[in-house]
């Protein structure tokens, strides 16, 4: 076989896993709202289960869940056949994963959940299976072939359950309210975390700030620029901005003028000048700074005073950037 073959036969799965997702869009209906509903409902966790495969995506689906507002663990079928029950209780629904709905390992677990009183949904590709019949809503997880040339092996059948796994979650997300704040607090450690977390106020410099009355001349501006990292702010005499001058603007002044030293700085200072406010996400800031060019932007309070100065170096070394 050669290269060619190889990238045609990567495609070929791909492409069949696509319009296996394709088809699962086509088809999710009210089941998967009822689905839905009844996790949200539950004033207990998501029980996860399923064998080889179907565990391996159930594992995630749990995770999933878990980091996105809905609290859910994974259980092995036969582990809980076998003491891991103990931590299941009527408040609980339990997602049940199985291609064929006929998993030996998974339908005794059923059985015992169901005499626990726990609701029950299956994920499974055979609606008129065991699993399907006995659960209390069933979501349509079926394929028209692996793309396991032998129809065998699990491929795009994992692939729709773990899809369908992720459209729960997110659905869950959405009909939970779950915000922006609540993944951060969550995800306290990452890089996710950092980003949702991070607020201007947490890296601005506040101290010994590059102030200048509109009486300035360029000659007070360049001592600034020098000792404050490029940039200088020009306030009113309640310290409202009224505009910026940085390293850019001197250095244009330069080109044009001979005499530098006492042109006015509010000639030359940008009246709007792009700006962050101290509550504001880092990322959101990093995000303008990026679009705009710039390095730095003063931070403003509710009454358009400067309270600091926010540098993208600053805002990269806390992880947002």
């Amino acid at each position: 076989m050669n290269q060619a073959e190889i990238v045609t036969l990567g495609r070929r799965v791909l492409e069949m896993e696509r319009d296996a997702l394709a088809d699962a869009a086509t088809r999710l209906g009210p089941t998967f709202g009822a689905a839905v509903e009844l996790i949200a409902g539950s004033r207990g966790r998501v029980i996860v289960a399923g064998v080889g495969k179907s565990g391996l995506i159930g594992r995630k689906i749990a995770a999933t869940m878990t980091s996105t507002g809905t609290p859910a663990t994974f259980v092995h079928p036969v582990e809980g056949l076998h003491g891991d029950l103990g931590i299941v209780n009527a408040d609980d629904v339990a997602l049940l994963l199985s291609k064929s709905g006929e998993t030996q390992e998974l339908l005794p677990f059923l059985e015992q959940l169901k005499r626990l009183g726990v609701r029950t949904v299956a994920i499974t590709a055979e609606r008129d299976s065991t699993l399907a019949r006995h659960c209390d809503v069933s979501v349509d997880a079926s394929v028209r072939e692996e793309a396991c040339p032998h129809d065998l092996a699990p491929t795009t059948s994992t692939t729709v359950a773990l899809a369908l796994g992720d459209a729960l979650a997110v659905a869950l997300l959405q009909h939970k309210g779950f915000q922006r704040e609540d993944f951060a607090r969550l995800h306290p450690g990452g890089a996710l975390g950092k980003q949702l977390s991070t607020r201007v106020s947490d890296v601005m410099v506040a101290q010994d700030l590059p102030l200048l009355s509109g009486a300035a001349t360029m000659r007070d501006a360049i001592v600034h620029l020098a000792k404050r990292r490029g940039i200088a702010c020009v306030v009113d005499g309640a310290g409202a901005l009224d505009g910026i001058l940085t390293t850019g603007d001197l250095t244009r002044l330069m080109a044009r003028e001979r005499d530098i030293w006492d042109v006015p700085v509010t000639t030359v200072m940008t009246r709007t000048p792009r700006h962050a406010i101290t509550d504001e996400l880092g990322s959101a800031v990093v995000y303008r700074m990026e679009q705009a060019g710039v390095i730095a932007m003063p931070v403003l309070d509710s009454a358009r005073r400067v309270v600091g100065i926010v540098h993208l170096h600053d805002l990269m070394r806390a992880g947002v950037a």
